[in-house]
């Protein structure tokens, strides 16, 4: 290894294109459409690939390097070409530790393609895109409300990109803070609601709303790829916040706090009418059991609890034919 690979953790190919100044005018992806046996990516990873750099990783660390290789060559010929590695590959010098072998499509793009307008429009307005390709032809379109899941035929893979995640955080506090700049690290989206709050954001890349929460989450408008946490401690409007946040299509809504004053925050709820399974939703105290009360262990434990929630979410509205809108959050063991 002859450097450091900060990009590898990028598990999303919008990121990078998005980062650039302008986008590349063209570039190669490469999709892992097969795996058999285990594996440490799962069928739809993928990488990005410009004639200077790359982004993702399909295998740990094993093929990337080769696979960037390959995705520049594409791009120089102009022609897609599909890679085997691990069992049945022709490349025996190349080890997957896994023992399993994948196959990787590896095709050139341009950023002119509708198809990529489409799939950074749905990025940009949150709404879910499917996306498929064949190596030489690509489609992107709006996803119907019970999508299908990533799927290759032999020539073609199809392929869901729902908008980013994102974190809406209500409070001022150490823990607060680390969450935000926990979730930037992770990719996703962050807002902070601080009412009466410094006029500037503490820290870039974060959209900062100094207001009343309940007004604030009116302007953000949660959409069922949105979290939010109430992270404030007795503020007057903390319970009008949190109302809002379980009455909206946000897919986790979690409140600090201790346990003996649920009930009375509960009841508090229902003062400001929010439905017995709209309380179902609440998860609070906030956060997975086992962490200490330290600010970061706070905000690392809410962070997990976030990604575990949506993971679960997603496989259940999956598998259930649903939206992922319709499905109660759960905390269960992640997909």
């Amino acid at each position: 290894m002859t450097r450091w690979r900060l990009a590898a953790p990028v598990d999303d190919i919008r990121e990078p294109l998005l980062a650039e100044p302008s986008l590349p005018e063209r570039f190669a992806l490469a999709t892992l459409v097969a795996v058999d046996g285990s594996a440490p990516r799962d069928v739809g990873a993928q990488m990005l690939i410009t004639a200077d750099d790359h982004w993702g990783f399909l295998s740990g660390g094993c093929i990337e390097d080769d696979v960037a290789r390959h995705g520049r060559e594409a791009l120089a010929e102009g022609k897609a070409r599909t890679l085997r590695y691990g069992e049945g590959s022709p490349w025996i010098d190349i080890k997957l530790a896994c023992g399993s072998g994948i196959t990787v499509l590896v095709e050139p793009a341009r950023s002119t393609e509708p198809a990529v307008a489409a799939l950074l429009g749905g990025w940009h307005a949150r709404h879910a895109v499917l996306w498929s390709s064949d190596g030489t032809s690509r489609r992107a379109e709006a996803a119907a409300e019970a999508p299908p899941a990533d799927h290759w035929d032999g020539q073609r893979y199809t392929r869901l990109f729902p908008p980013p995640l994102r974190l809406v955080l209500i409070g001022e506090d150490g823990g607060t803070l680390t969450a935000a700049s926990l979730a930037l690290a992770m990719g996703w989206q962050v807002a902070l609601i601080t009412p009466g709050g410094p006029e500037t954001a503490p820290m870039a890349g974060i959209a900062y709303h100094r207001g009343d929460p309940e007004a604030a989450l009116s302007a953000i408008a949660p959409d069922p790829w949105t979290a939010i946490a109430v992270l404030s401690h007795d503020r007057e409007d903390d319970e009008r916040g949190l109302a809002a946040a379980l009455r909206s299509e946000a897919f986790y809504v979690g409140a600090i706090g201790a346990r003996v004053r649920l009930e009375q925050r509960i009841a508090k709820l229902r003062g400001h009418g929010v439905s017995e399974a709209q309380i179902a939703r609440l998860h609070a105290p906030i956060g997975l059991p086992g962490f200490a009360k330290a600010p970061r262990e706070v905000a690392l434990s809410l962070v997990a609890e976030v990604a575990q929630a949506f993971h679960a979410a997603a496989a259940v509205s999956r598998s259930a034919g649903v939206s992922i809108s319709s499905s109660t959050p759960l905390s269960a063991v992640s997909r």
